[in-house]
């Protein structure tokens, strides 16, 4: 029992899982901005090539 404890107190493996869940946590909100971001700017340039279209016959 005494070992089990002092495995866990050295252990460095929950440190590292919980670094590389803070790592995934923020490439996923990177992603998610990102193709914001790139929406935004897609239905902008959708919109005035729609507005040049349809002022000239």
């Amino acid at each position: 029992m005494i070992n089990a404890i002092r495995n866990l107190k050295t252990s460095k493996s929950g440190a590292s899982a919980a670094e590389y869940a803070l790592i995934i946590a923020l490439v996923g909100l990177a992603i998610v901005v990102g193709a914001g971001a790139l929406g935004t700017a897609i239905n902008t340039n959708f919109n005035d090539a729609a507005g040049v279209v349809g002022t000239n016959p």
